[in-house]
């Protein structure tokens, strides 16, 4: 746990954001990766490895988020 947070704390909310609007939503247009990606996951057709990496990649400014977010409300109780 105390490793999660020391990398966590390495990010600060500027550069989070930063992360969220570029690579967590390119391209913008016709639509985002991610969500292109998420609606091969659920439509069961997300196979390719290729396909995999980039959900994992688009997807990883979120996970970042997320998961400082949640330390930050688990600190705050």
């Amino acid at each position: 746990m105390e490793f999660l947070t020391q990398i966590l704390n390495q990010f600060s909310w500027p550069i989070i954001i930063i992360l969220f609007l570029t690579l967590g939503l390119a391209p913008f247009f016709p639509e985002p990766h991610l969500w292109e990606k998420l609606k091969m996951l659920v439509s069961g057709t997300l196979v390719k490895p290729v396909d995999m990496f980039d959900l994992v990649m688009h997807a990883t400014p979120f996970l970042i988020a997320a998961l400082k977010l949640s330390l930050m409300v688990f600190r705050a109780k």
